[in-house]
């Protein structure tokens, strides 16, 4: 078979990281050395600002934080005692608290837990979601992991379903820094319903990671929860995965956390380093700006060949989306910033949408993930001398060919296996490729405006939900179309969301808003009998 791409081009732009088995081939990206040279002062500038965050700067400005994720796996580095006797102390308590659930000094009302309830939403959930998947095993699992992650009252169903007849011996984890997320704080309170439903004391059965003093941390403290974590201003949502946050959870299913942390810190060894040919990150970072101009113009797809990897992709959306889709820059100039992430899972991708990635939109880079260990069990031969995980391999190389073949970039990244240490190392080449894309395009990754806006929002339409069902009370009886509503209520409110919340409220609350057809769909009548 005769590649695209070139021998010598391969070994040139082929990073190692010997500690940790992986491999980066970046010889398929469209650039030349000439065009990393450009980024020279840039390069260094990103490098500075690393090592400033990392002693401990405030890099953060806009809420005035420190951003100290690396401290969690080495926290000899957190600038301060007190800051460091708390990672060691908490993940010392992770440990601990485990352990007496695992060996049954801590049960449920109905004997040793066997299941996990985690209660969260964004990074409170999809690195759980993503770890559990990765490194998960039906046979060697300590306990089973479900997620309320949404505020879907048909997913939450779904989920108690699931464990009907077995909350009492279920732990409930709930994940919130605030304490006020609202899609945590519906979860906590339709857990905890049907654990009263069942009969059962929810605090006998809860444990919360909060930040000291929220509103979550007064309710679990008040109400005698069985243990309380913490959640720290200097680790964000999107990087605390190797925090309580994801340590917990992973602990609790029987994963080896310290592997899980070893693999992160090996990884950022390998990532402080100023020359780019050793460095994976800061080398993604640049191809990354490269490959979209400064300017994000192309999406990232996510193909890991692995199914274990599969959530990968979408535990990346949020890292690299909510750190750099920004409006505006340091500076304060608009910018639009932006690198938008797809994927799902190879081969699936090729019988999906590999084909407009081989013809259509020259829209996108791939990063490939290779899983050098196809199983850990006795090889199935389908073929003479082939099988499955060969033809895996085949179609990953074939696909990357493919696509070369149209002048379509990529990069690939090859690991040993997929087990904690590497899975950790994952989580913190990106973690770090994203602080260093973020100094390229001059953004603070670490705050995130937009979702704050989005809350802002939701809440905004939860009141004037309350002032709609007020002024069909005072019309009681009067059916009111959604213009004659807005006119009662003063005139100031879209005429489009109020059509949409007495929809909304006619089909959730038959009993309470009645809606009667009209001339057309947007002429009908909603009114309540207060009789």
């Amino acid at each position: 078979m005769k590649s695209t791409n070139t021998w010598e081009r391969f070994k040139q732009w082929q990073v190692n990281v010997p500690a940790l088995g992986f491999s980066f081939d970046f010889s398929r990206m469209d650039f030349v050395e000439s065009d990393l040279q450009g980024l020279d002062s840039k390069l260094r500038g990103a490098f500075e600002a690393m090592k400033e965050l990392e002693l401990g700067a405030i890099a953060n400005p806009d809420e005035g934080r420190q951003v100290g994720h690396y401290w969690l796996r080495a926290p000899e580095l957190a600038p301060d005692e007190r800051t460091r006797a708390e990672i060691v102390d908490t993940l010392e308590s992770i440990k601990t608290f485990c352990d007496g659930i695992h060996n049954g000094r801590c049960t449920g009302s109905g004997g040793p837990f066997k299941n996990l309830l985690i209660i969260g939403i964004g990074g409170s959930a999809l690195g759980p979601q993503f770890v559990s998947r990765a490194l998960g095993s039906v046979a060697s699992d300590k306990m089973r992991l479900e997620f309320f992650d949404n505020t879907d009252p048909d997913g939450i169903e779904n989920v108690l379903d699931s464990l009907k007849g077995q909350l009492n011996q279920t732990l409930a984890v709930v994940i919130s820094k605030s304490g006020g997320t609202k899609e945590t704080r519906n979860g906590l309170l339709e857990a905890a319903r049907a654990y009263e439903a069942a009969g059962l004391s929810f605090p006998e059965h809860a444990v919360a990671i909060t930040g000291r003093n929220s509103q979550l941390d007064s309710t679990a403290a008040d109400q005698k929860w069985l243990k309380r974590f913490p959640m720290w201003d200097w680790v964000g949502g999107r990087t605390s995965e190797l925090s309580a946050v994801g340590l917990l959870p992973a602990a609790l299913q029987g994963i080896d956390i310290d592997e899980f942390l070893a693999g992160a810190r090996l990884m950022d060894e390998a990532t402080r380093g100023a020359a780019l040919n050793s460095n994976p990150a800061a080398m993604m970072a640049a191809l990354w700006y490269l490959s979209g101009d400064g300017e994000g113009s192309k999406n990232m797809v996510i193909v890991p060949y692995k199914d274990r990897l599969e959530l990968f992709s979408k535990y990346l959306q949020q890292l690299v989306m909510e750190s750099i889709g920004k409006d505006k820059s340091i500076a304060g100039a608009l910018v639009n910033q932006g690198l938008s992430v797809f994927g799902n899972k190879g081969s699936t991708d090729q019988h999906a949408y590999i084909q407009q990635l081989r013809d259509g939109r020259n829209d996108f880079f791939a990063t490939f993930i290779q899983v050098l260990q196809d199983r850990s069990g006795a090889d199935l031969m389908v073929e003479d001398g082939v099988t499955t995980g060969d033809f895996l391999f085949g179609f990953l190389v074939g696909t990357q060919e493919a696509l070369s073949g149209n002048d379509r970039e990529s990069m690939s990244i090859t690991v040993p296996r997929v087990d904690a240490r590497t899975v950790g190392a994952l989580i913190a080449c990106f973690e770090r490729a994203v602080g260093f894309y973020a100094s390229l395009i001059d953004i603070n990754a670490y705050h995130q405006p937009g979702v704050e806006a989005g809350k802002k929002a939701a809440g905004e339409v939860i009141d004037l939900q309350g002032r709609i069902m007020a002024c069909l009370r005072g019309e009681a009886g009067k059916g009111k179309t959604a213009v004659e509503l807005v006119a009662l209520l003063g005139g100031g409110d879209s005429p489009e969301i109020v059509f949409r919340i007495c929809e909304h409220l006619a089909c959730n609350r038959p009993n309470q808003v009645m809606r009667a057809e009209g001339s057309d769909p947007f002429e009908a009548r909603y009114s309540v009998d207060c009789s």
